[in-house]
């Protein structure tokens, strides 16, 4: 420490002086101490909230947005390898490449690469199936689609949505779902009744943006009034 020598104007005597020099010292290390402790409890203090906000979950929402409006999405965990490959396809925009181009009232809408040996011979989207039976064709189910080979692999590159409100059962096992509507059946429906040729071809395109966002449990249920039970 730093001494500071101070005198008293009525007396000198060094044993005086001494300890004036040595309370100034020891007052002064007490100083140090103390702000090394703050410092030190502050950082602990901020590192602990980071902590604890990185800690907070947040689940990822596929959003169709379509010139009807946006639908979102929740993904399964249960079929891990279709949702991530969905997202990954979503992040890269290979869907907004397509349009949807098949919509059959009281069955399915689809989106992405249309029903072609082009998109769906050695296509490098193909995913082996991971059926659930707790998970089926309801309404406002998310699938994948395929061509008809044997092994019932799905073609990521394409997707549909059930639009049927009795569900489409038959197809439980045969086809994937991995998601399914937790906003924006009004657009499901807006879709559904459009014009279509004899092919079940949209007469006039129909656009698609798919993306993904990320929401906390809670943004969930304010955003949605979708709960999550774990």
């Amino acid at each position: 420490c730093f001494f500071e020598l101070r005198t008293n104007p009525e007396s000198f005597a060094h044993s005086v002086i001494f300890f004036e020099i040595e309370y100034v010292c020891v007052m002064k290390q007490w100083v140090l101490f103390i702000s090394i402790l703050i410092a030190f409890s502050t950082f602990g203090c901020s590192s602990k909230e980071n902590q604890e906000i990185v800690k907070e979950k947040e689940y990822p929402i596929a959003q169709v947005q379509t010139d009807f409006g946006v639908m979102y999405f929740w993904l399964f965990d249960e079929t891990p390898n279709h949702k991530a490959k969905f997202i990954e396809l979503a992040e890269a925009k290979v869907y907004d490449e397509y349009t949807f181009n098949r919509v059959v009232r009281n069955f399915v809408i689809q989106g992405g690469c249309p029903d072609s040996v082009k998109y769906f011979e050695n296509s490098p989207y193909l995913l082996d199936p991971e059926f659930v039976d707790s998970i089926g064709h309801s309404y406002g189910a998310l699938g994948m689609g395929r061509d008809d080979n044997p092994q019932k692999q799905s073609n990521a590159c394409q997707f549909y949505i059930v639009n049927k409100e009795q569900g489409l059962p038959q197809l439980d096992g045969n086809y994937m779902i991995f998601g399914k509507i937790i906003k924006g059946t009004d657009v499901l429906e807006a879709i559904e009744k459009v014009p279509t040729d004899n092919t079940d071809t949209p007469i006039e395109a129909i656009p698609l943006q798919v993306s993904i966002s990320y929401y906390t449990k809670q943004e969930l249920s304010t955003n949605f009034n979708y709960i999550i039970s774990e």
